[in-house]
């Protein structure tokens, strides 16, 4: 379900409309060079979601290097920039940054709350989307540390050439108003 998701929503040859966060255009689908991508849905104001910003900085170092680019997506279309840029600072994510206003990406990768992380291959496949590990178990139920680091799971099997298993997962977080 999650690959026919994809392809009927497949952003094609035009460039997607994402922007940095100077207001550019950017479609991070576009690199050929790379192993996958990686989307961490997220919002300035989620608690659960800036708890992981060392997870996530820890997988941009871990994998980054290594065929994976890494991206934060922020999905709240009423977030300025220069709040954006304050939360990145305060929270040192170390990957770049992309606004998705129309939730172009959102609604490409099925994501439901932040943080959620969606991988896709070099041919726009999604290949995962889920959750960054099983911290979370429920809203108000937190283990001490993960069990299951799923988004690092999921990045060793692409790069070695396998598809992730399993290919989703739920994710525990703030959900993503809909912009209907």
């Amino acid at each position: 379900m999650l690959l026919a998701l994809a392809a009927s929503l497949s952003l094609g040859a035009q460039a997607p409309p994402l922007s940095d966060l100077d207001g550019r255009s950017v479609d991070p689908l576009g690199r050929k060079d790379i192993e996958a991508t990686v989307f961490v849905f997220v919002r300035t104001d989620c608690p659960i979601s800036n708890r992981y910003a060392p997870d996530v900085r820890r997988l941009g170092e871990s994998f980054g290097g290594r065929g994976i680019a890494f991206w934060l997506v922020f999905v709240d279309p009423g977030e300025s920039s220069e709040a954006i840029r304050a939360h990145l600072r305060e929270y040192d994510y170390g990957v770049e940054a992309l606004r998705d206003s129309a939730h172009m990406l959102v609604q490409l990768a099925g994501a439901r709350v932040t943080p959620e992380a969606a991988v896709f291959g070099p041919d726009r496949e999604l290949l995962y989307r889920g959750r960054i590990d099983d911290r979370h178990s429920g809203f108000g139920r937190v283990r001490p540390r993960a069990t299951s680091r799923d988004l690092e799971r999921a990045l060793v099997a692409v790069l070695s050439g396998e598809k992730p298993s399993p290919s989703t997962t739920d994710a525990v977080g703030c959900y993503i108003a809909d912009l209907r």
